[in-house]
């Protein structure tokens, strides 16, 4: 069958044999009924890391026993970022298992970021069962790493490292010895080229925190995000900034995101503030509404969904008859940072209209809330801290669904103060 008829994907289906004859090196364990009212929470049993940024992400540290998933494009600055965490994480010996990289690399990326490896033990193999029964064996570890689960493989199943068998039947065994260790196991995944994980999505489930490495591998700006999170608080995003020795953390990133916010005024740019967590980022939307050659125009978006992008440019059409249909309309978010909450609608839509209309929106407004498509502005969650956010940063007009109803009283606001 080449097509799942859950999901609907191609080539999705693999065929996996089990090669009975061949003695498996997995352990099981005595299973106990333990009460819930009789289990004692450790005061202090997370573990800080000592990376700020990593820390919000994760909830305030590793949990013993507790399983991250880190997953990001290649390049990104995944393995970067455990080296450095291994220097912070200096408790106990820390286990790296290269399942992609030789000792001599690690050594030489340690050496270029001036990390120190006196307690990272390094193991060069691809063979889960090998892994496993150096696990057994040592005694004392604070934390392994696993780089990559897409490159590690068991022999009692057929199939290559990361076909769909190999990667849950591995992802399983290390879990299962994390659980019963009490250990924290940090695996590294692919992604694929639509951005979602490699492997099969149960590999997501069976974690206790899934993370992803985002941003521009051409750029400097890096966003950790927590997607999943069994210890903590999902869509907290952890900012960095990549430098030659490696990922600094940035403690306030809005002004990173408005490093530029003092040149020379232009249209189709605005201002808005999102809620990433418990985290206000104040972030820049640009917008380009030019005349269209083609049949039909082309609607471009980066950082914003681009189905968001259609409801946009029909919203602007039906309720300030904009004539987007022979427009070109393409729409970023400065920075690389990628928006999901709809409280950059308002933003966006004033952006694409400062372009068509060549109308300059004042440096100091700023401007946040969900659209509907009746045109209307609508409510998202914590305006008061978004509002305490932007008055921080010095902006003297804030727009939300609190000061206007619809987009028109918006425009009208603006043309008001002569722009």
């Amino acid at each position: 069958m080449g097509r799942c008829p859950s999901c609907g994907d191609w080539n999705s289906l693999v065929e996996v044999q089990r090669n009975i004859g061949k003695k498996s090196t997995k352990k099981h364990h005595p299973v106990t009924l333990v009460k819930l009212s009789e289990i004692k929470i450790k005061e202090g049993q997370r573990r800080p890391i000592g990376i700020g940024e990593l820390d919000r992400v994760l909830g305030g540290g590793l949990v013993p026993g507790g399983v991250v998933l880190l997953a990001g494009e290649p390049g990104i600055g995944k393995s970067t970022l455990l080296l450095q965490l291994a220097t912070h994480y200096s408790h106990r010996s820390l286990l790296y298992v290269c399942g992609e990289e030789s000792p001599n690399q690690v050594k030489i990326r340690a050496e270029r970021l001036g990390v120190s490896t006196d307690n990272l033990l390094l193991l060069p193999t691809t063979d889960t069962d090998e892994v496993l029964q150096v696990l057994n064996k040592e005694k004392g570890l604070s934390l392994v790493i696993v780089d990559s689960i897409q490159a590690m493989a068991t022999t009692d199943l057929s199939g290559t490292a990361g076909s769909v068998g190999q990667v849950r039947e591995s992802a399983a065994r290390l879990i299962d010895w994390a659980k019963h260790t009490n250990v924290p196991l940090i695996l590294v995944g692919h992604v694929t080229k639509e951005g979602n994980i490699a492997g099969p999505k149960i590999l997501e489930h069976a974690v206790d925190t899934v993370i992803y490495f985002e941003g521009d591998q051409y750029g400097q700006l890096r966003l950790l995000r927590a997607t999943k999170n069994r210890f903590g608080r999902t869509g907290e995003v952890g900012v960095f900034r990549m430098s030659g020795k490696g990922l600094i953390a940035v403690t306030d990133p809005s002004n990173l995101f408005l490093a530029n916010k003092k040149e020379r005024k232009v249209s189709g740019a605005a201002k808005t503030v999102i809620l990433e967590g418990t985290r206000p980022l104040i972030l820049e939307v640009q917008a380009i509404a030019t005349q269209s050659n083609l049949m039909a125009p082309r609607r471009l978006s980066r950082g914003v969904n681009r189905n968001r992008l259609q409801l946009y440019v029909a919203v602007l059409q039906k309720h300030l008859h904009l004539p987007l249909y022979k427009e070109d309309v393409i729409l970023n978010i400065a920075g690389g940072i990628r928006v999901e909450e709809p409280a950059v609608d308002l933003a966006c839509c004033l952006a694409i209209w400062s372009s068509y209309k060549n109308k300059i929106i004042p440096q100091d407004w700023i401007a946040f809330g969900e659209i509907g498509l009746l045109g209307e502005v609508r409510r998202v969650r914590e305006e008061e801290k978004r509002n305490e956010e932007a008055k921080r940063l010095g902006y003297k007009k804030i727009i939300s669904a609190k000061t206007v109803t619809n987009l028109q009283e918006v425009i009208s606001l603006l043309l008001s103060r002569g722009r």
